[in-house]
């Protein structure tokens, strides 16, 4: 029975990671399907139970046995499955499915006696997950809710006489706490590892915990397609000049333009994040209000950061940032494959890196738009 969850939990960890495998290092633009996505996950680990043995010892003592030896099963392989719903960035609600695993107990007594015990554990929970981003793929996890357990206890041996039954289950309704972190390898795709503390009945009037400590993944439902990644190949923006020929003009010879608009970073973005704010969204209206009347052949939007962080995170966050406002005026009518993104991470400082407001500085992201207008706007 193990080695077929181990197997059916790792046949389902590998399908969701090779479904996302080419899509993982792709930027984060579709935040507002993230922060409302139904999920789905499951999880595998190993789960904990304190067994009171003085508890036992007692019981066979006051039958007329004394304890030879005692020995017992404490730890087990325990498993999830769960769905859930993101209520926004910081909240999501649970529902789920848990198998704790066996545990049990082996008590040898003077007079060949024998005492064998074991408890199992499973049943359904409900959780409110609280999570912390730190920064765009890591956040930290709190849940708090409720458990609806089963417990089937057994007792077998010839020391019968210590226990009041034999065969025994509860049903009872507990508390769960836990805590954890969560790693987002695409918008879709999520490792998670956490520790979940099960308040439960043994069916014998016992009352304890077992812990859970397991590593899940989690799939969010319903990602909206992504739009093409146009290359970054720039073209060297050429101004020509119009040539007027020496005849009454008809109409306004069209008039080669360019523009270019360079927003800090806070304007558009929270701290180390690449989904545009609303205060953003604002700025980047008021730019695609100015191209209003003009005829846009090539915009190009570059990300740049501070020399705060490695080089390879301020280049992946720069681009993000870069294919976030692209993504935002793409939405707002511009044709997708006129617009090119580039990150250049911390390599074009246009201040000193080694105060707050050179860093400040740093962090920007310019929109260069060459096109043409009819006269002279």
């Amino acid at each position: 029975m193990k080695l077929t969850k181990t197997i059916a939990l790792s046949c389902l960890a590998f399908s969701m990671m090779a479904a996302q495998a080419a899509q993982a290092d792709e930027p984060f633009i579709n935040p507002d399907w993230a922060n409302s996505a139904v999920y789905i996950g499951a999880g595998i680990g190993q789960s904990r139970a304190s067994i009171d043995e003085q508890r036992i010892r007692a019981s066979l003592t006051a039958n007329g046995a004394s304890v030879s030896s005692f020995s017992a099963n404490e730890r087990e392989a325990g498993y999830k499955l769960f769905i859930g719903k993101q209520l926004n960035q910081y909240f999501a609600v649970e529902a789920g499915y848990f198998d704790l695993g066996t545990f049990g107990f082996d008590a040898r007594t003077s007079g060949n006696g024998m005492l064998g015990g074991e408890a199992g554990f499973r049943g359904v929970n409900v959780d409110l997950v609280g999570q912390l981003p730190l920064n765009q793929r890591l956040s930290l996890l709190a849940r708090a809710g409720a458990n609806y357990a089963k417990t089937s206890t057994h007792f077998s041996g010839n020391r019968l006489a210590a226990v009041t039954n034999p065969s025994a289950s509860e049903r009872k309704l507990n508390a769960k706490v836990g805590l954890g972190a969560e790693y987002k390898f695409s918008e879709a795709l999520a490792g998670r590892a956490e520790i979940e503390r099960y308040r439960l009945n043994d069916a014998i009037g016992n009352r304890g915990d077992v812990d859970l400590v397991s590593f899940s993944l989690v799939y969010k439902l319903g990602r909206p397609a992504a739009r093409p990644v146009v290359a970054s190949v720039i073209p060297e923006p050429v101004a020509a000049a119009p040539v007027v020929e020496p005849a009454p003009a008809v109409a306004a010879a069209p008039v080669a333009v360019s523009e270019k608009v360079t927003f800090a970073a806070e304007a558009l973005f929270d701290f180390d994040k690449a989904i545009v704010k609303p205060e953003g969204k604002q700025a980047l209206d008021e730019l695609v209000s100015k191209l209003q009347g003009m005829q846009t052949e090539v915009m190009i939007a570059v990300g740049h950061t501070d020399a705060v962080g490695s080089d390879a995170y301020n280049q992946k966050l720069s681009l993000s940032r870069a294919e976030a406002v692209k993504a935002y005026i793409v939405s707002k009518g511009l044709t997708p494959s006129r617009v090119y993104t580039e990150g250049k991470g911390e390599s074009q400082p246009i201040a000193d890196n080694a105060n707050s407001a050179g860093r400040a500085k740093n962090r920007r992201v310019s929109v260069e738009v060459v096109g043409t207008r009819t006269g002279t706007k």
